[in-house]
């Protein structure tokens, strides 16, 4: 809870900067930015992915993070191609509706609905689905749709270069052979990895404006009604099948899969300057929203 007020308080401090005349909210951006792509996703990589044990049995909920993203690039760039969307704006939506906020909102929800047993399924779909994914397939969408001009071959580097891609194959590595982050490591890793909420949201109140525009911006509802109600009905339709829709788990995995979009994914996208209002917006007042969505998504599972 003090970390929810404490976060929520950056918010309002970016919010309150951006319009302070003379603030220089670009370079605050972008320190904000360096700050949490250097730092704070590598510490939580090496913070959380080694602790992950491969296993067939963690697929299912994982797997429906995974489908949802693909679902959204595959989706959004085809729209994007049809209706000749710019490719700031495909590569946006690609990259922020297809991620859900399984963490910050999704943990005190999902414990809030279901108490703590529903949490270890939560953080699996979130380190193993949401985190894997705006560490490693979100960079390459975001190298592809940023890229202007030039040598194809140019995004294969932009990627490796990028600081949190190199620790997550790091970690992958090390999850895969059975090695442990050492022990002496892990408080540092903890405390840088607990900026990760207030700093992500700093950088959303620095881009966060609502203009009449923007509501009635056709690309920010198309985001926002895939991953509120499109994602989660879909997840529902297909793991329905195989899965005990009476069972903590599939509630679980259907309603993080309704959750509002991730607001590390709106970073990603920001930093490419892929459409960074709307990026802003698709994550700060999609949270405000899917509370309303969430609701009817828990009352319907039941």
């Amino acid at each position: 809870m003090i970390g929810a007020v404490i976060s929520f308080l950056f918010l309002i401090a970016g919010l309150v900067f951006q319009r302070k005349a003379g603030f220089p909210t670009e370079k605050a951006i972008s320190f904000v930015n360096s700050y949490l792509f250097i730092l704070v996703l590598p510490a939580l990589a090496l913070l959380y992915i080694p602790q992950i044990k491969p296993g067939w049995d963690l697929l299912i909920p994982i797997s429906a993070a995974w489908l949802t993203f693909l679902l959204s690039w595959l989706l959004f760039g085809t729209l994007g191609k049809i209706f000749h969307w710019s490719k700031q704006v495909t590569g946006c939506l690609a990259i922020v509706a297809g991620l859900a906020n399984t963490s910050f909102l999704g943990f005190p929800v999902v414990e809030a609905l279901y108490g703590k047993s529903g949490l270890p399924i939560a953080l699996l779909i979130d380190q193993g689905g949401s985190f894997l994914l705006v560490s490693s397939l979100a960079i390459v969408i975001g190298s592809i749709y940023s890229h202007q001009s030039g040598r194809l071959r140019e995004i294969p580097l932009k990627i490796i270069k990028f600081p949190p891609f190199g620790f997550l194959v790091g970690t992958l590595i090390m999850s895969l052979l059975g090695w442990k982050t050492p022990e002496f490591l892990m408080p540092f890793l903890t405390l840088v990895g607990k900026t990760m909420a207030p700093m992500a949201l700093l950088a959303i109140g620095l881009r966060f404006r609502i203009e009449k525009a923007d509501l009635t911006s056709q690309y920010f509802w198309y985001g926002l009604a895939y991953r509120l109600v499109f994602a989660p009905l879909l997840v529902y339709l297909i793991y329905s099948n195989f899965m005990d829709t009476e069972g903590l788990t599939f509630k679980v995995t259907v309603l993080e899969s309704g959750m509002a979009p991730m607001i590390t994914g709106s970073i990603v996208a920001i930093n490419y300057n892929l459409a960074p209002r709307l990026a802003a917006l698709l994550s700060g007042l999609g949270m405000i929203i899917s509370l309303f969505s969430l609701t009817i998504w828990y009352f319907f599972l039941g």
